[in-house]
């Protein structure tokens, strides 16, 4: 008989792995909605034709296709079958596939529901998304995503407002955070200078990783697409530039002197970077050249943060995108938000020790059940404590103290109540802290407020 288990990049989360990630959830939602944003969800599936051609080919590849019902082969030839081509089968039986981010079905939602929307619209989603890609540390087939989005306003003021949330929900989180800004038109400005306006996807995409692979491999990455040697070297000094935000722009708008777009870019980050020169900080704000984020989506700003104690990759990430809604028939709708990882920063919080303030239970109090006459006193109890919003529960079968006991302390329980015989004749109950072992009695009319200054 096989064992059970679960399909490869995916996680079982456990009662207090759950309690861990809600705080996470709580905190995220909290600051959202301090900023004035809303919560929206769409379905985990979308139609194949809403997915592909928005995230480059790399990310079609990663789509996870599903099958059509039914009879998915009644139309696929013997022909088609023996050529062995799984992406023209695929296309044929497969329909829809599960969303790969939360931005492209937003962008979707827009669209679709433009006449019932307020404009600008400030939503919030937390859902989860798939991928198919190679499981390893720090990445997973199936993981959550904290997007929040503002659509219908071209105003510098909102990715301002993002990396103000950016900040505010880390450093509620004691993450400390580098936070690595660029812009897709300053991108579109070094693809000019070097002289390969019509390669910027292929640059893009290469110098993105240069934290990851180093100079020499994007390099070789560069000519496998066709860039030239001469391009290739006139690009070196411009990703190496060294100095604070506006040193950097300042050397860079002397480069791009003939490109519109660069030139535009770099008026872009300068009010940005004046906008957060006013703004006290906890995280640290880069401009970084060889940021590039990989979505082909991305028209203007760019934005990406680290751990600055743990080494996992990107743990937000977002950026303006203007033309989205237009591949859905809603031209002219500029957008612009950043997508928090859940899962990688409850990683980042694990190997940082920083769950140790949050509760590690979800109950407050346990009732003691002795069973016989002292039961119907007990029900009375748990129901007060509930009826005055104290997370509680009362043990369901009448067994020896000790076993109660032991299951207050593996669920973390921190407060029990015990009432016998002797507390039903004074009215009272008996309370036990558990971190300390301190045992009180407490007249039962006061019990639910002495509780709650307790917790």
């Amino acid at each position: 008989m096989l064992k059970p288990s679960i399909p490869k990049g995916t996680r079982d989360f456990t009662t207090g792995e759950m309690l861990r990630r809600e705080y996470i959830f709580d905190t995220v939602k909290s600051v959202f909605r301090l900023y004035g944003y809303q919560p929206i969800e769409t379905p985990a599936m979308e139609n194949l034709s809403t997915l592909l051609g928005k995230y480059g080919d790399e990310g079609d590849r990663l789509l996870f296709r599903i099958l059509n019902s039914g009879d998915f082969l009644s139309g696929i030839t013997d022909g088609e079958l023996l050529k062995r081509d799984s992406g023209a089968v695929s296309s044929q039986i497969c329909e829809k596939g599960l969303r790969y981010d939360l931005t492209v079905p937003f962008a979707r939602f827009v669209v679709q529901h433009r006449d019932e929307l307020v404009f600008p619209f400030k939503r919030y989603q937390v859902q989860p998304v798939w991928r198919a890609d190679r499981p390893q540390k720090g990445r997973y087939r199936e993981f959550f995503q904290c997007d929040v989005d503002v659509i219908g306003s071209d105003s510098l003021l909102n990715e301002y407002e993002l990396i103000k949330i950016i900040d505010d929900i880390f450093a509620r989180l004691k993450i400390r955070i580098v936070i690595k800004i660029n812009n897709r038109k300053i991108l579109s400005g070094v693809a000019e200078y070097i002289g390969e306006g019509g390669k910027m996807t292929d640059i893009t995409v290469a110098i993105d990783k240069l934290d990851k692979i180093g100079i020499d491999a994007v390099n070789s990455e560069l000519r496998e697409k066709g860039i030239s040697d001469e391009a290739i070297s006139r690009l070196q000094p411009v990703i190496g530039l060294k100095g604070n935000a506006e040193e950097k722009l300042g050397i860079m708008e002397g480069l791009f002197s003939g490109s519109e777009q660069g030139l535009s870019g770099i008026s872009e980050l300068r009010t940005l970077f004046s906008y957060l020169s006013g703004s006290e900080l906890k995280g640290v704000v880069e401009f970084d050249i060889t940021l590039a984020r990989g979505l082909n989506y991305y028209t203007g700003a760019i934005i990406e943060v680290k751990s600055a104690d743990v080494p996992i990759g990107s743990i937000c990430g977002g950026g303006r995108y203007d033309n989205l809604t237009g591949v859905f028939g809603l031209a002219g709708v500029s957008g612009v938000g950043v997508s928090f990882g859940a899962d990688r920063i409850y990683d980042v919080m694990i190997q940082l020790d920083l769950f140790n303030q949050t509760r590690k239970s979800s109950t407050d109090v346990m009732v003691v059940n002795f069973g016989g006459q002292e039961l119907n006193y007990s029900i009375k109890i748990v129901d007060k404590l509930r009826n005055a919003g104290i997370k509680s529960e009362l043990y369901p079968d009448p067994v020896k103290l000790k076993k109660q006991m032991s299951y207050a302390g593996s669920k973390n329980i921190p407060l029990i109540i015990i009432a016998g015989e002797d507390e039903i004749k004074s009215n009272e109950v008996t309370l036990k802290i558990m971190s300390s072992g301190e045992q009180k009695k407490v007249p039962l009319k006061d019990i639910d407020s002495l509780i709650i200054s307790e917790l």
